[in-house]
């Protein structure tokens, strides 16, 4: 079978195996307190523009630093928004945001209410998201009812689809006015960010949001996730929250090899650039073959309705993400390409649509 299902079904890039592989028998600080962890955070600080502060803070106080490594996506999520909310604060996000439908409640588990707003397409507006903290200012049973304490976007989004810079700058500005912390999910930033369509870089997501992180578990490294704290207001003691939120890992220098690889000679943007011209080569044959695409993604996210006799055809071959049954004849299906998608499986696929 060749999957399509999602895109951290491989271990890692050959790079990073190779890397982890030299360094196997190094001996060195852990918990993330080591070189290379050092070395990997002044990379991304400088790829975010804010390598000047993020050195100083570190430095200062080793509990407090710009950028954190996180062991995976919902341990990541959970800590953020754990350590951001008041007991009485709830995270607004788009109606399929990630923290809403994919991670078994683990944000309602610590105590917060997810404050999802509908979307036909799985982007947030500002004013949709202003309308939404106004609503609560103004409710005349304020008190009783949860409170807006941070917004949450993916980017990109669970639908494959972009924020322009435009947009992002924009929920920026609603969430400073009113004192709200943002917070960009990037599991797949880098898919993002690579997309021909993309006119957002990382400096601009680091404009843009209080804190966010740069995905690594579905980019191409075996596991982990960067956490930025732009805002310096939210960096204090945070390594206590990763710890107690069981996001730290003990052998830290795993996930600093990892990123420093990543991102030393530009090997992110590449992995993410491949597995962006695969999909959109798929979805070039999706539509001059006619079948509906409701959302038009320019990342490595692919959404196609098939018939469901087409699909148990393509099914003896291939592995595609099912994600919902439009009507009784229909099934409404992911393809998801990735940094380690094969071209001769994306013909084969093409062959088979």
């Amino acid at each position: 079978m060749i999957y399509f299902e999602c895109d951290y079904q491989e271990g890692c890039a050959p790079e990073i195996l190779e890397q982890l592989q030299a360094t196997n028998m190094e001996q060195t600080a852990g918990y993330g307190l080591d070189p290379h962890c050092e070395h990997a955070r002044r990379l991304i600080t400088e790829a975010c523009g804010l390598e000047e502060h993020a050195e100083r803070t570190w430095r200062g106080d080793q509990t407090s630093g710009t950028v954190h490594f996180l062991v995976g996506g919902t341990q990541t999520n959970t800590v953020v928004i754990n350590s951001l909310l008041r007991p009485h604060q709830g995270v607004l996000c788009a109606d399929s945001g990630h923290v809403n439908v994919h991670e078994t409640g683990a944000i309602e588990h610590c105590g917060h209410k997810v404050l999802a707003l509908p979307t036909a397409d799985g982007k947030l507006t500002a004013l949709q998201v202003q309308e939404a903290i106004l609503g609560h200012l103004y409710d005349p049973n304020i008190e009783h009812t949860v409170q807006p304490g941070m917004v949450y976007l993916s980017f990109p989004t669970e639908t494959g689809l972009l924020y322009s810079n435009a947009e992002l700058q924009a929920i920026s500005a609603i969430c400073r006015q009113y004192g709200l912390p943002l917070y960009i999910d990037g599991a797949r930033a880098g898919y993002g960010l690579a997309s021909p369509e993309a006119d957002t870089e990382l400096k601009d997501i680091a404009a843009a949001a209080d804190i966010f992180y740069i995905g690594g578990t579905k980019q191409g490294a075996l596991f982990g996730e960067a956490l930025v704290i732009v805002n310096p207001a939210l960096r204090k003691d945070f390594r206590y929250l990763i710890k107690q939120g069981g996001g730290m890992l003990a052998k830290g220098r795993l996930l600093g090899i990892q990123f420093e690889t990543l991102f030393e000679d530009g090997l992110y943007m590449r992995l993410s650039e491949h597995a962006v011209s695969e999909a959109l080569r798929i979805r070039k044959a999706l539509e001059e073959k006619g079948y509906e695409l409701p959302w038009k993604s320019a990342t490595n996210q692919q959404f196609a309705v098939m018939e469901n006799k087409k699909l148990e055809e393509i099914g003896k071959e291939f592995v595609l993400s099912e994600v919902s049954r439009p009507d009784a004849e229909h099934t409404l299906v992911r393809i998801c390409t990735s940094w380690a998608t094969r071209k001769e499986h994306t013909d084969m696929l093409i062959a088979a649509l």
